[in-house]
């Protein structure tokens, strides 16, 4: 007697996406937040090892650090702001651990710069020096790699907008004046959050209200508009390493 097949019984409760989960918190949910972040602890401590070149514990300042930073990226997370929520919250652990490693870097520093003795032969100044040196050379690596980072989430960032770096070099004003009053418009629409999230919802400049608030004329501003979204977009996504690019 053959055995009929029967057919796995499928749970028909609807599976809720992470940024849904994020918004449920932002609007009061603490337990939910409680289970976010315990789920996402491996998440937290991958990340964290990554920056800090070294596995990461529980028990490390360096893991507090990553926690504080994942619920921060809950609380600052805005839907349809160009990224995923853990691409986000990817981005906010790397810029705090950063951060506090700079932090410790300039502790140590300090530290080392006033010895308490000296021997004859100067091996503690010896010391200090190779030290010195050592965390020079670590902040740096720390610095590219943020560079790098913010690169790639920079060029994503783009993508959204359909642009890409070829495309700006080939739009990028000539003339110093002209790139100065396109960084000034991008400046001034990021400063105004309605605008900012026009920007970031339709994908395009809002024209219109920017005409109002500059003197040049709407053919400048769609003359340079693709220069003035990139230079927006460092503003918004908060890139610390390229804005040394398009700061005076």
């Amino acid at each position: 007697m053959s055995t009929a097949f029967v057919p796995a019984i499928r749970n028909n409760t609807p599976i809720i996406n992470i940024e849904d989960k994020v918004l449920k918190i932002q609007r009061g949910n603490d337990t939910l937040r409680n289970e976010l972040i315990e789920a996402y602890q491996p998440f937290i401590k991958k990340v964290t090892s990554k920056v800090c070149s070294q596995y990461i514990d529980r028990t490390m300042d360096e893991f507090s650090v990553g926690l504080y930073a994942f619920n921060e990226a809950i609380d600052q997370y805005q839907e349809g702001q160009g990224s995923r929520f853990l691409s986000f919250a990817d981005m906010v652990i790397r810029r705090r651990v950063i951060d506090y490693i700079r932090k410790e870097v300039r502790q140590n520093r300090l530290i080392y710069l006033q010895p308490d003795e000296e021997d004859e032969e100067g091996r503690l100044e010896d010391s200090y020096a190779e030290q010195k040196a050592a965390m020079e050379h670590y902040e740096e690596k720390i610095q590219a790699e943020n560079r790098v980072y913010e690169i790639e989430e920079y060029q994503k960032l783009l993508k959204e907008f359909s642009l890409n770096f070829k495309v700006l070099s080939k739009h990028c004003p000539k003339h110093v004046d002209a790139r100065e009053n396109a960084k000034e418009i991008a400046r001034l629409l990021v400063e105004n959050q309605e605008m900012a999230e026009f920007l970031l919802e339709k994908k395009q400049l809002p024209i219109k209200d920017l005409l109002s608030m500059v003197s040049c004329s709407r053919k400048t501003i769609e003359r340079n508009r693709k220069y003035i979204i990139a230079v927006s977009l460092i503003y918004l996504g908060d890139f610390k390493a390229l804005k040394s690019y398009i700061q005076p």
